[in-house]
């Protein structure tokens, strides 16, 4: 998921509430979508950014048995970075 899908609908949003003053189609007000459209944009651009910001922890717990029946456990921690956005 990138960023040019939230920019393209919060300019859109943009364009629709700015460049028109109070006009409908039926029912609808060209501003009122416009700003929704612009509410829509900005949710999903900090949801994108929120999914590609995080980090992926994994932890790995072993133990092993010697021969004396003694018992050593051992955990490991592995923190990567998101995979780069698709393009």
């Amino acid at each position: 998921m990138g960023f040019g899908g939230p920019i393209g609908l919060i300019v859109v949003g943009l364009i629709l509430s700015l460049a028109f003053n109070e006009q409908q189609v039926g029912p609808l007000r060209i501003t009122v979508v416009g700003w929704i459209l612009v509410l829509a944009g900005a949710l999903w651009l900090v949801l994108t950014l929120v999914q590609q910001n995080t980090r992926r922890r994994h932890t790995t717990t072993a133990t092993t048995t010697d021969a004396q029946g003694r018992q050593a456990t051992s955990q490991r921690t592995t923190e990567s970075d998101p995979p780069p956005p698709a393009v």
